[in-house]
C-alpha cells in the first residue's frame, strides 16, 4: 500500500481532493458527490486495489450508518459529523492502513477542514499514526454532535417561558427541534457502538494512544446520546406545560362568558317580561315605571356581580377594566377554535422546508 499511495496522491487529479504527507503517513481526502460523475474517481486503477473494493465502491455512491470493518490489513470505519448550515448529517468513510488514510465524504466536512487547517499551521504536532489521526478526527465530528445538545440547552429555558405564556408559534419550533434532535440521535447510538468497539479492537492498526483517544471520544458520546435523550423529555415536559396554559387560558375565557351570560340572564328576563305586548302589566302607564325597572334590572346585576366576587371568581375592577377584560375574553372566545386545530394539526407534522426554516437565534425575552 505505500507504493500505491503515491500513485493515488499524484495520478488520480480529482475536483475534491486534497492531500496531506507526514514522514509515517500520507491523508488523502477526497470530497465526492455521489450524484455528480466528475467526483468519483475510477476504483479498479491499481491505485485503489489495496483496499476492499466493494466498501470502497459503497464510500462513494452509498449511504451508511456508523460501523466499523475490519479487514486485516486496513480498516473501514464509517463517522457521522454535523454540517454548518443546518442540523443534517454527513457520512465520512475513513480507511485506515499502516502508513495512509483515505477520508470520503459526500459534502464540505467543517470538523475536517479543522483538523486539516490545524495540520497545516502545526505540523510538527501531527500524530506519529494514522490511528492516531483517525481518533482525532472521530474527537471533532463527535463534538460537532454534542453542539445540539448544547444549543438545545441555551434555549430549555426559553421554550418553558414560551409554553407558559401560550405561544402560538411555539408548536412549530417544537416540532423542527424535535426533528433536529432526531436526526441527531439517529446516528449518535450506532457511532457511540462504533466508538465502543475501536476502544477495544485488538487490531494492530490501532495503537494505544489511539484507543486512549477513542476511549476519550466514545465519553464524549454517552454524554451526546443522554443530552439528546433529555432533550426529548424535556420537549414532552414543555409540550404538556404549554397544554396546560393553553387549558388555563381556555378556562379564564369560560369564566367571563359564563359571569357574562350569568349576569345577563336576570335582566334578560325582566327586559322579556316588561317587553310583553299587554296593556295591564305593572306599572305599563306610569311614568316612572321604566325607572322602577330600570333600577331593579341595576340591582340585580349588583348583586349577581356581587355574589361572583365573594365567590373568588372575579376581583372588584373598574368599570374599564371590567370592560378590558369582557372585550379580551370574547376576543379569546372566538380565537380559542382556531387555536385549537392550529395544535391538532400543526403537532404531528415532521416535513419542513428545511432551507426555509426560521433562525436559531435567540428570540427576546419573553418571560422571558
Amino acid at each position: 500500500m505505500n507504493s500505491d499511495s503515491e500513485a493515488i496522491d499524484l495520478a488520480d487529479p480529482l475536483p475534491g481532493k486534497r492531500v496531506f504527507r507526514v514522514d509515517s503517513w500520507t491523508w488523502v481526502d477526497i470530497t465526492a458527490d455521489p450524484t455528480q460523475a466528475s467526483d468519483i474517481p475510477d476504483l479498479d486503477t491499481d491505485a485503489y486495489m489495496g483496499l476492499d473494493q466493494l466498501a470502497l465502491r459503497d464510500a462513494f455512491t452509498d449511504r451508511d450508518l456508523p460501523k466499523l470493518d475490519d479487514f486485516g490489513d486496513h480498516l473501514l470505519i464509517v463517522l457521522h459529523g454535523l454540517r454548518d448550515d443546518d442540523v443534517e448529517t454527513y457520512e465520512v468513510d475513513c480507511f485506515v492502513t499502516e502508513d495512509q488514510l483515505l477520508t470520503v465524504h459526500p459534502i464540505r466536512s467543517p470538523g475536517i477542514d479543522a483538523v486539516w487547517a490545524e495540520l497545516e499551521q502545526s505540523p510538527n504536532l501531527a500524530p506519529p499514526s494514522t490511528s492516531e489521526l483517525a481518533a482525532a478526527l472521530a474527537d471533532v465530528l463527535t463534538r460537532r454532535l454534542l453542539a445540539v445538545v448544547d444549543a438545545f440547552d441555551l434555549r430549555a429555558e426559553e421554550l418553558i417561558y414560551r409554553a407558559l405564556d401560550a405561544d402560538p408559534e411555539l408548536l412549530t419550533d417544537i416540532t423542527e427541534i424535535r426533528s433536529d434532535i432526531a436526526i441527531t440521535r439517529r446516528v449518535v447510538h450506532p457511532q457511540r457502538e462504533t466508538l465502543d468497539q475501536l476502544r477495544r479492537s485488538k487490531s494492530p492498526l490501532i495503537n494505544d494512544a489511539a484507543r486512549r483517544r477513542f476511549s476519550d471520544v466514545f465519553d464524549v458520546a454517552i454524554r451526546t446520546g443522554y443530552g439528546l435523550d433529555t432533550a426529548r423529555s424535556a420537549l414532552s415536559e414543555t409540550l404538556d406545560a404549554y397544554r396546560g396554559a393553553e387549558a388555563k387560558r381556555a378556562t379564564e375565557v369560560n369564566r367571563v362568558l359564563t359571569i357574562y351570560a350569568a349576569t345577563m340572564l336576570p335582566l334578560s328576563l325582566v327586559a322579556g317580561f316588561f317587553g310583553m305586548n299587554h296593556p295591564n302589566l305593572p306599572g305599563i302607564g306610569s311614568d316612572w315605571g321604566w325607572v322602577l325597572v330600570a333600577g331593579s334590572m341595576l340591582a340585580i346585576a349588583a348583586v349577581s356581580l356581587g355574589v361572583f366576587v365573594a365567590l373568588g371568581w372575579i376581583r372588584r375592577p373598574s368599570g374599564r377594566q371590567a370592560a378590558d377584560t369582557l372585550g379580551k375574553g370574547l376576543v379569546e372566545a372566538a380565537r380559542t377554535p382556531v387555536e385549537v386545530v392550529v395544535a391538532l394539526t400543526a403537532l404531528p407534522l415532521r416535513t419542513i422546508h428545511r432551507p426555509a426554516r426560521r433562525s436559531r437565534q435567540d428570540p427576546p425575552d419573553h418571560g422571558r
